[in-house]
């Protein structure tokens, strides 16, 4: 068996793949911090402090962009705190956010989050400039795409392109704040004859006067946090996750669920990666000397079961349990037979 083989089988992107697909979104650990996204949300902190503002924008992982109604709290994407599940969204729906789209977003979510955090739609004038803050909200809308009432910034699908302001007030003020944000944007040459000038000055008037004021809002109730979201990665895209399994050839989330069962209520246990971990010089010294096996292919599997078992959280029975050692050893040998022979995992 090459050992070269057996580790790109394990790693493949399709046995990732069908191992994400199958897992609950609120048990991806996704996090903000230390996230492919997170240089995004630093630079959209760096510029609101360029501004000198005393309201700092917060965010949080959603199922996809937007403040909720009125509070000041970004939703972020949950696919862009993880590179793999940014790579299934593109396979899934044919499209992600580039660096650039990224801040365009930010700046955008940025403007409905000051909105929110001042309210500021209660201002007289934020009305004669925008229109009426609770007019009714509706997804499709009658663009005119050679307007110049309205500041062109975020890329709204084929058939809206760059008229997304338009759509409702709301979008109107936070697209224009976002062109008023962006750092070299020369938004005062580009619309220097457009009668969106008017809504940029305002922007520029109002930034101005209340930067250095505490919000009036700096909570409230979440739409869709990702602790919240308990369908499958699969179920998210609408997807059967199985027409995903024959590809999967380094697959061993469903073995590892016969191993280690859920044990029965109160008994006590420990994390059976643990378990693993302590028992693999063990498990792959008895392998290796009754099957033929090299350690290193032995070691590599026993890894590959480790990182699954914490992925999962199974657990294992505290105390000695040499019945769980000898099936892990008979899983590990009937799963490196079944790769000699067929180069996968299925059994």
């Amino acid at each position: 068996m090459s050992a070269a083989r057996l580790r790109s089988v394990i790693n493949a992107w399709e046995t990732v793949r069908y191992e994400l697909l199958n897992t609950r979104v609120c048990d991806l650990g996704l996090r903000l911090k230390g996230s492919p996204i997170e240089p995004c949300l630093r630079q959209l902190e760096a510029e609101c402090k360029a501004q000198r503002f005393v309201f700092q924008p917060r965010f949080y992982l959603s199922d996809s962009w937007g403040c909720p109604d009125q509070v000041p709290i970004i939703g972020i994407p949950f696919y862009l705190a993880d590179r793999r599940l940014m790579r299934i969204e593109q396979e899934q729906t044919g499209e992600t956010e580039d660096a650039a789209d990224l801040m365009k977003y930010m700046r955008h979510e940025g403007g409905h989050a000051i909105n929110y955090a001042y309210r500021l739609w209660e201002d007289p004038e934020w009305t004669t400039t925008f229109g009426r803050f609770h007019k009714v909200y509706r997804d499709a809308f009658d663009p005119d795409p050679f307007s110049r009432n309205f500041v062109r910034h975020i890329a709204h699908g084929r058939l809206h392109r760059l008229t997304y302001a338009q759509k409702h007030p709301d979008e109107d003020f936070a697209e224009t704040f976002a062109i008023w944000l962006t750092p070299r944007s020369g938004w005062r040459k580009r619309y220097e004859n457009w009668p969106a000038m008017k809504k940029l000055l305002y922007v520029e008037r109002l930034m101005r006067r209340l930067r250095r004021k505490q919000p009036l809002r700096t909570s409230g109730p979440l739409v869709q946090p990702v602790a919240s979201l308990t369908l499958t990665l699969a179920e998210h895209y609408g997807q059967r996750a199985e027409r995903f399994r024959a590809q999967a050839q380094g697959f061993v989330d469903d073995k590892l669920r016969i191993v280690f069962p859920a044990p029965r209520a109160g008994t006590p246990t420990l994390p059976a990666h643990t378990l693993l971990r302590r028992s693999r010089r063990t498990l792959t010294q008895r392998i290796a000397r009754w099957s033929g096996m090299e350690p290193e292919e032995i070691t590599m599997v026993l890894v590959k079961l480790e990182d699954r078992a914490r992925a999962l959280g199974l657990r294992a029975r505290a105390g000695e349990d040499p019945g769980r050692l000898v099936d892990i050893a008979s899983l590990v040998t009937a799963m490196v037979v079944r790769f000699s022979n067929t180069g996968g995992f299925t059994l």
